[in-house]
């Protein structure tokens, strides 16, 4: 069993360089790394998102 402590929303639009609201922003529109709900509260493995950030194309902009 991994012990990997869990990302909030803050930790996230941290790594990734981005406002907080982004990350919110992402969600509703089915975009940005997976997160699940525990509660009323959205938490990511820290793989997922590093994952999901390195799938992004470098030529997309």
């Amino acid at each position: 069993m991994t012990t990997d402590r869990l990302w909030t929303v803050e930790d996230v639009a941290e790594y990734l360089g981005v406002p907080v609201s982004t990350i919110y922003d992402w969600r509703t529109k089915d975009y940005g790394p997976p997160g699940k709900r525990v509660g009323k509260y959205v938490r990511y493995r820290p793989h997922d998102v590093i994952d999901w950030f390195e799938s992004l194309d470098d030529n997309a902009a």
